[in-house]
């Protein structure tokens, strides 16, 4: 029985504070976003997520999606632009290719279908994934918290799926309009691509470890997300208990602080978690980090972390 979802993404401003969120029911939600994005960004990014989310069913996707720019991407552009190098026919780069090229990653071996829907216009699925997508961009141009749903309630217990992918079925042409613009601004690279095939999953978690204290990430929002799990908690040095979103918020709008790291250990804690242990030195002075990495879809993202003043 295929799975029904409707993605969406919202830009205030455009670009300016966006959100994107994909929904099943109330059960079955996603949403996120970025202090600063486009509303072509948050639309590839809620199908990306929904992608991701249920990579470990074996369910067909039924994507409701009011974005041409999305489902054109998919069933009309992306073959012609992997073939000129990710090059539009005036030989200008495609925007967004870091976000295609994700995205096309997860569509591979899936069984998929796109239907344009219109905006707005009171399909029940568009317009729940709409509030929300919309209620993140609010959140991040009042600086509230971020309403980030519950995700897919089973996805961190699942199977991985098989590492050599079966070939993606050709997806059901959408009825929509004529093709839409290709126009939106280029976003941070995926932190994830091009991995070292001879890299451990060691080294692999103890390089991510470093990257999260580097100023370029850690004032760069949708970066620093991609690497934190969805349900990220973190006890920092005051005590203070935060979430993804919110930390993700606070580090946006601070002064980043240039930290020198030694990795002390890490150990595997499970099939798919490893436990980093490390001390931090800045302007603070020392700190001691303990760090629970898991793996979920095929990447890892930091699960849990505390950090601990040194007498």
């Amino acid at each position: 029985m295929a799975i029904v979802a409707a993605a969406d993404g919202s830009a205030l401003g455009n670009p300016g504070p966006a959100g994107w969120a994909w929904y099943v029911d109330d059960a079955h939600w996603s949403a996120g976003g970025w202090p600063h994005g486009t509303n072509n960004q948050g639309e590839l990014m809620a199908v990306i997520d929904l992608l991701e989310s249920t990579a470990h069913l074996g369910e067909e996707l039924h994507i409701f999606c009011d974005s041409q720019y999305v489902i054109n991407a998919v069933t009309k552009w992306m073959p012609g632009w992997k073939r000129k190098g990710w090059r539009k026919a005036d030989g200008s780069p495609v925007l967004n290719r870091e976000l295609l090229e994700r995205l096309d990653r997860g569509l591979a071996g899936r069984r998929y279908r796109f239907e344009w829907v219109k905006g707005h216009a009171g399909h029940e699925l568009n317009e729940a994934a709409d509030e929300r997508a919309r209620a993140v961009a609010l959140a991040y141009q009042k600086g509230d918290p971020i309403p980030i749903g519950p995700g897919w309630p089973d996805q961190a217990a699942a199977t991985e799926r098989a590492e050599t992918p079966v070939p993606t079925p050709a997806p059901s042409a959408p009825v929509s309009p004529a093709p839409a613009a290709e126009e939106d601004t280029a976003l941070a690279f995926d932190l994830f691509d091009a991995l070292p095939p001879e890299e451990s999953d060691e080294e692999l978690v103890a390089r991510l470890e470093r990257e999260l204290l580097e100023p370029a990430v850690r004032s760069d929002a949708s970066r620093l997300a991609e690497l934190l799990h969805p349900s990220f908690a973190e006890i920092g040095r005051s005590g203070r208990l935060w979430g993804r979103d919110a930390l993700v918020s606070e580090l946006a709008d601070e002064e980043p602080l240039v930290a020198d790291l030694e990795v002390l250990g890490v150990d595997r804690v499970g099939p798919e978690a490893l436990l980093l242990t490390a001390r931090t030195t800045d302007a603070r002075g020392g700190t001691l980090r303990s760090s629970l990495w898991v793996r979920s879809s095929g990447r890892w993202r930091l699960r849990f972390h505390q950090g601990t003043p040194e007498a």
